[in-house]
């Protein structure tokens, strides 16, 4: 067989280069000063920014429905003017971290107690410490807190992607796996909350990054990182439990005394509790005032788990409630489903650490008078998000079909809490 020669190709010169190291006549754009030095100092992969391109995208179109509910749900029905799209996101528990950023926990020998008390003590103060330091440069509080959620969240999905990249080693060949978790995540029926001035997006912004870098072994970055997701929420605790158990995994399979060492780092995150706890207890005189608040304020007193799907099933579906209320108790139902199949699947693919850590979220979600903010919690299950992109990298209609119901949903939700109703 006579094989033809390759065809003959003309040698060309490279186009010169301008100031910046772009090319001034080679028919595209010279390249912006400093934007190539720019991006070789960020540790951004074009993944990366495929993922924040996505995540600033589905920002957007939050804001044009906080924008369109102002007009098309105002609180008064019969209003000529419409309300502010930035008051649309002023809603429900926003209303305390404000109040701890602006006077503190105790304002005034304001307590547990005293007429009207908001019991604000069961929120832990990473949030409202935020939104106080924002707020010196930004003078609008709302805006401020819509900040810190949008830049947390833009931390929190880069992390997810690296995630579900290195975990996932039968599908990170397969290009996109890290952007289908972000995806999937962005557009979860509760994604709202993650650009709300809410506790989600920096919790996961502290959390993630954390479980990351026990992941490399890098225990002191990882104990620092759960000790801010602490400060956060309590569910901080909850992911240094499943950064212990991955520790002692870790360190068993070492049999080595050296791997021992970083140990003392993984009760690091209990510290910002304790503290906290100290604090209360030094105004109250109660060690638990954050638990015991939540259970004045939200009906968070024990209840076995049985008890508690009772309580929330009569409140969905007896007639009790009003049509709004009812169909959020039926989304809490249906998230602890979700949770108990994720927690499951966990189990049996011998990942114990993510286990741990669902199992002790819906123990504590799950042992209430009655289920509440279960659909929120799914937006910190990372482990939920990075299966489904497995899943559908192997089964293209995953994907379709997931999007075909949780994208409706989204509105559903965002429309919902941004005109003031329960959500979640």
């Amino acid at each position: 067989m006579t094989v033809a020669p390759p065809q003959q190709r003309t040698a060309t010169r490279p186009a010169p280069a301008d100031a910046d190291g772009g090319t001034a006549r080679d028919g595209r754009s010279p390249r912006v000063p400093g934007l190539s030095r720019l991006r070789a100092r960020l540790p951004l992969s074009g993944a990366d920014r495929d993922v924040l391109w996505l995540y600033l995208l589905t920002r957007v179109g939050l804001w044009v429905t906080s924008y369109s509910v102002a007009w098309i749900f105002p609180p008064d029905g019969g209003t000529k003017s419409a309300p502010t799209a930035l008051s649309r996101w002023e809603q429900w528990d926003w209303t305390h971290f404000l109040h701890i950023a602006q006077a503190g926990y105790f304002p005034a020998g304001a307590g547990p107690g005293t007429p009207d008390w908001d019991n604000r003590e069961a929120f832990f103060p990473g949030f409202p410490l935020a939104l106080r330091a924002v707020h010196l440069i930004v003078p609008n509080w709302t805006l401020a807190g819509l900040l810190i959620s949008f830049v947390a969240g833009a931390a929190a999905v880069l992390a997810l992607a690296r995630i579900a990249r290195l975990h996932l080693p039968g599908e990170s060949t397969a290009p996109g796996v890290g952007q289908r978790s972000v995806l999937f995540l962005v557009l979860s029926p509760c994604a709202v909350f993650l650009a709300a001035g809410y506790t989600e997006a920096l919790f996961l912004a502290f959390a993630l990054p954390a479980w990351l870098a026990a992941q490399k072994h890098q225990w002191l970055l990882a104990g620092v990182l759960t000790a801010l997701a602490t400060t956060v929420r309590i569910s901080g605790l909850f992911v240094a439990a499943a950064i212990g158990v991955h520790f002692l995994i870790t360190a068993w399979r070492a049999r080595s005394a050296r791997a021992w060492r970083p140990l003392p780092w993984t009760v690091l995150p209990a510290l910002p509790a304790l503290l906290h706890s100290a604090y209360l207890h030094a105004h109250t005189g109660d060690w638990m005032a954050w638990k015991h608040a939540q259970e004045r304020g939200w009906y968070r007193e024990f209840h076995t788990p049985w008890e508690a799907w009772q309580t929330t099933w009569r409140a969905a579906f007896d007639g009790g409630y009003s049509t709004g209320y009812a169909y959020m108790w039926q989304a809490e139902l249906l998230a602890m489903v979700v949770g108990v199949v994720l927690l499951c699947v966990l189990v049996r693919l011998r990942r114990w650490p993510e286990a741990v850590y669902l199992g002790l979220s819906l123990w504590a979600l799950g042992t209430s008078y009655w289920f509440t903010s279960v659909p929120r919690a799914t937006l910190l299950w990372w482990p939920l998000w990075t299966l489904l992109a497995a899943w559908s990298m192997r089964r293209p209609r995953v994907k379709t079909a997931y999007l075909a119901v949780a994208a409706p949903l989204m509105v559903v939700f965002a429309v919902s809490f941004l005109s003031g109703r329960w959500t979640g």
